[in-house]
Parts: structure tokens; sequence; C-alpha cells
């Protein structure tokens, strides 16, 4: 096998080999001989086929992983002459020609490399702020969310309507054309006016009811509604209030309150518990100012201070995910349309190029600034990130993991934990 290397730059090379008849045809017989060893054929013992009857059936099969075989002798060939280890490939080499000849076979790939990233002063590159104030009031407004969800409810004393923030205890049944569903039903149930845990429309038609009252409330699922069966359609519910609770809340929260929120605090007074909230506040307004001014500039800064050569073949896949991500809004018409264009496909992906390299380099950039600063995410982080959403969305958790799984996306999902915790340790020094 004659190979050429040619490098184009420090993270992608164009290598060439030639490939004689002869080793062809030796891979060729050598895998017909393995599969003789197990292949049955009439007329034949088990073990006893000749290599040219397996030929005969499976030549095409054969023919494949014989360029299979060669293609990955061919690869290493070119590494070791380039003198670099494998596990400095990034991503599949791309075969841009795979050609039969009288002589053999020629072959031509493109390998690409993780880059060589020199980020120097990249800490230079991380803007000024001033540090956010936390004031008096904001402490106070926290302090009494955090006993509101700690008190305990009591029965509503006095009679009147249901109000925002009242818990009810009702019965209800959901009907979809005249049919009671699976699911859509409970009795004393008890539920929270304004939490929002119900499909819009049902909490507002509770409003207003009294105690024994019953009502109908008539509303439309949401278009994206988890269940397919449901979702989009008009629904009547019937709908009983048994009784109103409220919320019991302390003027100051009392020692048992106060040790629940510090459960670390050997001693907790209200002035640790405030400082607690205070600390909580400023890194809140902190995260915001990180996400929403910091950081925007930052990456701006790093990508176009920071030059180093992309792997082509990255790119290319970044830029297939963008137009996928087109093609799945485009009607059955246009789609077909592109099919009988291929240069409009050529030419909206040199349209997202720009785009698909800023892309690719941030990544580069952001995987180097986290080894230099050592930040890691385990994976059971990723699990509770993804847990924490669905149980926030009301969906079902292990399939919504599961779902993240199918569709590849956990790599993306863990690459934005690492880029806020990076970003927060970066922001945050010294300050």
């Amino acid at each position: 096998m004659q190979i050429k290397v040619e490098r184009i730059d420090s993270a992608n090379v164009v290598a060439e080999a030639k490939v004689s008849k002869a080793l062809l045809e030796k891979k060729e017989k050598n895998i017909a001989i393995k599969i003789a060893k197990t292949m049955k054929v009439d007329g034949f013992r088990k073990g006893k086929v000749p290599s040219h009857v397996v030929m005969s059936r499976h030549k095409e099969q054969i023919s494949q992983d014989a360029k299979q075989d060669i293609l990955k002798i061919f690869l290493d060939d070119a590494l070791k002459e380039l003198n670099i280890q494998n596990s400095a490939v990034i991503g599949e080499p791309s075969i841009t020609k795979m050609e039969e000849t009288d002589n053999g076979l020629d072959i031509k790939i493109k390998i690409s490399f993780r880059p060589k990233i020199d980020l120097g002063e990249y800490k230079s590159f991380i803007p000024e702020y001033v540090a956010p104030r936390v004031l008096k009031k904001d402490i106070d407004e926290r302090v009494n969310t955090i006993l509101k969800s700690s008190a305990p409810l009591k029965e509503l004393i006095e009679k009147r309507a249901v109000k925002n923030g009242d818990f009810v205890n009702i019965n209800f049944k959901g009907f979809v054309d005249g049919v009671a569903f699976d699911g859509g039903g409970a009795e004393n149930y008890l539920l929270e006016i304004g939490s929002n845990s119900f499909i819009p429309g049902f909490e507002d038609g509770i409003m207003g009811m009294k105690i024994d009252e019953e009502k109908e409330i008539e509303i439309t699922f949401p278009k994206e509604y988890n269940s397919k069966d449901l979702a989009g359609k008009s629904s009547l519910f019937k709908v009983k209030l048994n009784g109103i609770k409220i919320k019991d809340i302390e003027e100051k929260p009392n020692e048992e309150t106060l040790k629940q929120f510090m459960p670390d605090e050997e001693t907790p007074t209200v002035e640790k518990l405030e400082e607690k909230v205070k600390t909580q506040l400023k890194n809140e307004k902190l995260t915001k100012i990180f996400i929403e001014k910091l950081r925007p500039k930052f990456i701006e800064a790093l990508i176009e201070n920071t030059q180093f050569a992309l792997p082509e073949n990255i790119v290319e896949q970044e830029i297939d995910i963008q137009i996928r991500t087109i093609f799945q809004k485009l009607s059955k018409s246009e789609i077909e349309e592109y099919s009988k264009n291929p240069e409009k496909i050529t030419k909206i992906r040199e349209e997202y190029r720009d785009e698909a390299i800023k892309s690719v380099k941030l990544t580069f950039i952001v995987d180097e600034l986290a080894k230099i600063e050592k930040i890691k995410v385990e994976d059971q982080e990723v699990m509770q990130m993804i847990y924490y959403e669905a149980v926030q969305k009301g969906q079902e958790p292990k399939e919504n993991y599961e779902q993240y799984k199918k569709q590849g996306v956990l790599p993306a999902i863990k690459m934005s934990i690492i880029e806020d915790k990076l970003f927060t340790k970066l922001f945050s020094k010294d300050k």
C-alpha cells in the first residue's frame, strides 16, 4: 500500500493510498475463508466449504468488509507517518474518494484532530462589573416567601369565595366529547390556586366558588400537552368545592422553622437566616449579570482573539445539525423542492457556515477553559437537572431522561452545566 499524507493545517490532514489488486484480493480471500468455517452449504461438510463458493454467494458484502479492513490499516499507517496517536483523531475520517481501478483501489480521506489551543491571558477578557446591592425590603420579601412555603394549612373560618393563594379541597371529573378520560378525576384533591399546576383555565374557573358549590368548567388542553389523546382538545370538568384552607403564616420564623432552613447551624437565628437570604439574593443577581452581560462579552472577546485551526468534519457536523433543524420546520413540498435542487442545499449550508464555525470554536474554547479551571460535571448532575426540569413541567422524569438519551442531546446538556459552572467561577473570582 502506497501512502501519501498532506497537512492542510494543524487540525486537518488529507491522506491518499494506492492499494494493489493483490492486497485487495488477499483481504477478500481471508474474509471468505473465515466465513467458510461456519457457513452451511448443501453438498459440503461444515467448515469445508471452498472459499470460491463463499465469494460467489457473498461477493458484495465480502468486498465491502475487505475495504473496511484496508481503510483501518490505511488510517493506522497514516497516523504513524504523522507521528500522531489514534486518540487525537476527532470524529470519523471523511472518505472523499474510493475508486476501484485496474490496478486495485485508490482511496482519499480527510482526517481531523483535536486542535491545540493557546488561550493566553484569557482572564484579561473578563469584563468589569459592579457588584449588585441587596436591599432590606428584598430580604424581608424572601423571608416572607420562606415562611409562607413552610407554614401549615388551616381551615378557613370566614365564609367567602375562593381567591388567589387559597388551597381548595375539590372533587372533579374531566370529560372529552362527553366521555370521562383516564386520570381526569379525583376526590378530596388539594389544589393551590395560583400554582398553575393544572392546565390553563382550570384554576381560574375555581376562583369565586363557595364551599359546597358545584360548577362546570370548560377548558381546552394545550396543543403541546404531554398526552397526545388530549392535546388541543376541548374538555369539560365537573367540579365540587368541599373546603378552603389558607396558610397559617408566622409573623417571624420560630425556632423549628429556623432549624428547618438552617439544619447545619447549631444556634439558628433570624439574623443568620436573613444573612443567608442576603447571600442567596446576591448570588441570584450575580447570575443574572453573568448570563445577560458578562458571558456574551467574554465569549465574543475569546472567539475574536483566540485563533486556532478547527476540525473540518466537526464544522460540517454542526452545519448538518443546523440544516436538520431547519428542514424539520419545512413543509413536504418545500423539502421536495430542495431535493430537486442540490445547489440550494449547498447554498443554505454556506449561509450557516460562519455560525457553525463560531459554535464549534466556542465548544473547544469552553472545553479547554474547563480543563484549565478544573471544572467537572458528573453524569449524576446531568440526570438531576433533567429530573428537576421534568418535575417542574409535570412530566415523567425517567421518560424525559430516556428521550434526551435517544435524541443524543445528553452531551449538550452536560456542556451547558459545565459552561454555567465555568463562567460562574471565572466571573466570581476576587469579586
